[in-house]
C-alpha cells in the first residue's frame, strides 16, 4: 500500500506544473492533499479526477484558501469531510480535514494551521492543538490502524530544520509546538513513520520561496505520516522526492506492507 502525501500550495498551480502526470506513474493507493485553495465547482477538468480513483474534496468557505482533498483508489466504507458540530465549525470553515474509514484502516489528510501572520493566528494554532488531543486519542485508541497524512506545521526535533538555532523563537519550532508532538509520539502513541525509517539529517518537505532555500536545502521537515504503531511496524520504505517541483513543499510517498 502505497500512500503519497502533499500540500499542493494550490491545486491548480500543481497541475500546471505537472503534478498530475507524475501522480498517473506513482501507483498510489491513497493519495492525501493539503492547502488546494479551490472550490470543487472550480475542479471540473479532467485531470483533477485521475484515472483510478474516487476522491473526497473538503474546501475551506473562503475562495483561494487552505482546502484537503483525498484521493482513494478503493472506495471507503465511509467518507468524512470535516469534524462535525459546533465545537469544530471554525476548522471545519477552513477545510483543514478529510477522512477514509476501510475496515481496518482510517486515513486522515490533515492541514493544521500555521502561525506565520501574526499572534491571532498562532493563538488559533495553539487552540486547535489543544482540541485535537482527546480527538487523537481515540483514533489511536480505535479498532482500526490509522495514519494522520498532511501539513502539520511543526518541525519536531533540531534534525527536521536546518536552520534551527534562528528559529526557536518563530512559529513553527516554538518549544510549546514541540512539547505537542511529543506528546503525540510519547504520550499518545503515534509513530512517525518516516523518521522510524530515515534517521538522516537534511530531510526536508519545505522550502521557503526566499532566498536560495531550495537550491541550498535550507528547509523544514513539517509534513508527516503519523501512524498508530501496528501500522508503523508494516512500513517498508519512505522517500521525500524532490527531482521536480510542484509546490514549495515535496511529497512524501510510504510504502507499508499492508493490504486494505
Amino acid at each position: 500500500m502505497r500512500i503519497i502525501t502533499l500540500n499542493l500550495n494550490g491545486i491548480r498551480a500543481a497541475a500546471r506544473k505537472g503534478f498530475y502526470a507524475w501522480l498517473a506513474r506513482q501507483r498510489a493507493d491513497l493519495v492525501c492533499l493539503q492547502e488546494t485553495r479551490a472550490q470543487e465547482a472550480q475542479l471540473g477538468d479532467r485531470v483533477f479526477a485521475p484515472a483510478g480513483f474516487g476522491a473526497c474534496f473538503c474546501a475551506a468557505q473562503k475562495k483561494g484558501y487552505s482546502g484537503v482533498a483525498l484521493y482513494h483508489r478503493r472506495q471507503p466504507e465511509a467518507l468524512r469531510r470535516g469534524l462535525g458540530g459546533a465545537a469544530w465549525r471554525d476548522f471545519d470553515e477552513e477545510g483543514r480535514w478529510v477522512q477514509a474509514d476501510y475496515k481496518n484502516l482510517s486515513v486522515v489528510s490533515l492541514y493544521m494551521p500555521s502561525g506565520t501572520s501574526g499572534d491571532a493566528r498562532q493563538a488559533y494554532k495553539f487552540d486547535v492543538l489543544a482540541r485535537m488531543k482527546p480527538l487523537l486519542r481515540k483514533l489511536r485508541k480505535g479498532r482500526r490502524e490509522c495514519v494522520i497524512c498532511g501539513d502539520i506545521n511543526i518541525a519536531h526535533r533540531e534534525i527536521d530544520l536546518k536552520n534551527w538555532r534562528a528559529n526557536q523563537k518563530h512559529s513553527g519550532f516554538l518549544p510549546a509546538e514541540r512539547a505537542w508532538m511529543d506528546w503525540l509520539l510519547e504520550e499518545c502513541g503515534f509513530v512517525d513513520v518516516f523518521r522510524a525509517l530515515e534517521p538522516r539529517a537534511g530531510q526536508y518537505t519545505w522550502w521557503s520561496n526566499r532566498g536560495q532555500a531550495w537550491a541550498k536545502n535550507v528547509g523544514w521537515r513539517i509534513d508527516y505520516q503519523l501512524a498508530t504503531p501496528g501500522l508503523a511496524a508494516r512500513a517498508r520504505r519512505a522517500r521525500i522526492y524532490k527531482a521536480r517541483r510542484f509546490s514549495d513543499h515535496a511529497p512524501l510517498v510510504i510504502d507499508y506492507d499492508f493490504k486494505l
